[in-house]
């Protein structure tokens, strides 16, 4: 059995140490990375590559859905936004979409923005 890189050993060690707010950050990095992905693999025609990366990006927003918790009212608005990129990536799977995944990828950047600012705002 090949050792790891030192990429993974790095990339491993960096997950390991993160705490929540950075593993979300994380999150929202993987779910971009793999939007983009299926955006040019359905502009290249690459069918199987589109819909693998679809399903990633739609694992990683179920993920954020079965974590939320609905003691708190914000809860109700992040599972109504989930559900909705939910459905549209599950459309965009479908047709093969590249629209509705630019859609769903500004949604996630925008969250991802927002995270961001969250986190800086807590450091303070």
């Amino acid at each position: 059995m090949a050792l790891p890189s030192a990429y993974a050993q790095y990339n491993n060690s960096k997950i390991l140490t993160a705490s929540p707010a950075e593993l979300t950050l994380m999150l929202y990095e993987g779910a971009i990375k793999f939007c983009n992905i299926a955006i040019v693999a359905v502009e290249q025609k690459d069918i199987e590559k589109a819909h693998n990366n679809i399903i990633k990006t739609e694992r990683i927003i179920d993920y954020f859905r079965q974590t939320l918790d609905m003691k708190y009212p914000v809860a109700q608005d992040f599972e109504r936004v989930y559900t909705y990129l939910a459905q549209r990536l599950t459309q965009a799977n479908i047709k093969k979409d590249k629209e509705i995944l630019e859609e769903v990828n500004q949604h996630l950047r925008d969250m991802r923005d927002t995270w961001k600012q969250v986190m800086a705002q807590n450091k303070q």
